[in-house]
């Protein structure tokens, strides 16, 4: 399958940083127990010399000590929280000399409002959190902020929220890398006039899911693409993906041309019920996950979207030690969060196709072992080792 040639660049920096943990015993974010913590060390072991520091005086910041809370979402919708984030924060704050708490609130809202109580209780001068939704988000960063404790939004956006920074992939820019991609997969610009899809969307109350949506509806806008059919996945689940598709499968009658989805595990959801109905499709991804990239090997689905995580996890420790010190953060870029424009601190996706496969291979994002297990004729030809 032909690789496109406009692409999202992954900042050297980050690549050179995961690269270097080329012996780690870990391996990738897969779904499954025995390889959820793989690539673990392997990325940590790139992230406690972040090329490009979000503060203009990282070195500084070390000296001045402090301490953060880290909550994450949960452990169900994607693996990464735990076998990449967490290791990958409580690295960064230990090069930067900072105490950090990182907690996960195992998408319990309540839970998440508890745990973001007690830390600012212990003493947090910073709480970053990935929300589980806006509305319940804003109210956490009302509290901390009324405290006199510093927000920082991870990953998604607290549309309405109190942050002081916003640290996260350039959502957006995922988006059109996936919409860029089915016109791709499904022939090429100005071979896609009247091609059906469907469109299979991330969970209604995360934020980046809407951007992603942003980014990809407006990449076929002009294509001559059809839509046949989108719906969105509440929470990200990938069994009730499976169902949602089904149903916009079925009242399609079975006659598409691609699946324009938003992540990996949806993407696999949605290949399985192709090929219950005997059909092969292009579908998109994210995320870069193990399955994912084998299911490009094998030819199932067409491109993901790579996200190194080592970026936006240093990105945010770099945040919090500049503003534990009051130091001024190293970005030009705002965003809208609905209550004003607050910094935005971007990190970097690339789009990855069968031929790009090897990068994430390469970085140490997933173990080559593993993702070749069975395709060693695929992996050969596509270059990874």
């Amino acid at each position: 399958m032909k690789k496109m040639t406009r692409t999202v660049v992954v900042m050297a920096g980050a690549l050179s940083l995961v690269a270097s943990a080329c012996g780690s015993d870990d391996d990738s974010g897969s779904s499954s127990a025995d390889t959820e913590a793989a690539g673990t060390e392997a990325a940590s072991d790139g992230s406690a010399a972040p090329a490009d520091s979000a503060a203009d005086d990282s070195s500084d910041d070390a000296a001045a000590g402090g301490k953060a809370g880290f909550i994450l979402p949960d452990s169900a919708s994607s693996v990464r929280w735990e076998s990449f984030d967490r290791p990958l924060i409580q690295e960064a704050c230990d090069a930067a000399g900072i105490e950090c708490d990182i907690q996960n609130a195992e998408g319990d809202k309540n839970n998440m409002a508890t745990i973001a109580d007690q830390m600012v209780a212990d003493g947090v001068g910073v709480l970053a959190i990935v929300n589980l939704d806006s509305e319940s988000g804003a109210a956490i960063q009302e509290k901390a902020a009324a405290a006199g404790v510093k927000n920082i939004d991870y990953d998604r956006l607290t549309l309405g929220g109190s942050a002081d920074v916003y640290v996260s992939f350039d959502n957006v820019a995922v988006g059109t890398a996936q919409g860029e991609g089915i016109i791709e997969c499904m022939g090429g610009a100005g071979s896609v006039e009247g091609k059906k899809v469907i469109q299979l969307h991330g969970s209604p109350t995360d934020n980046n899911a809407t951007l992603f949506k942003q980014g990809y509806q407006d990449a076929i806008a002009d294509s001559g693409i059809e839509t046949v059919g989108e719906e969105a996945v509440p929470d990200w689940d990938n069994a009730q993906g499976g169902v949602i598709f089904e149903q916009l499968l079925t009242a399609a009658n079975g006659e598409i041309d691609g699946v324009l989805v938003a992540n990996d595990g949806l993407s696999l959801a949605a290949q399985s019920v192709l090929a219950d109905a005997g059909l092969q499709v292009p579908t998109t991804g994210q995320d870069a996950t193990l399955e994912g990239l084998r299911a490009i090997l094998e030819g199932n689905q067409c491109m993901t979207v790579y996200k190194p995580v080592v970026e936006e996890a240093t990105g945010a420790v770099d945040a919090a030690a500049a503003l534990l010190a009051g130091s001024e953060l190293g970005t030009d870029a705002t965003i809208d969060n609905e209550n004003g424009e607050i910094p935005y601190i971007q990190a970097e996706v690339q789009p990855i196709y069968v031929d790009d496969v090897k990068i994430p291979a390469a970085d140490g994002f997933v173990d080559v072992a593993e993702l070749c297990a069975g395709l060693e004729d695929q992996c050969a030809e596509a270059g990874v080792e």
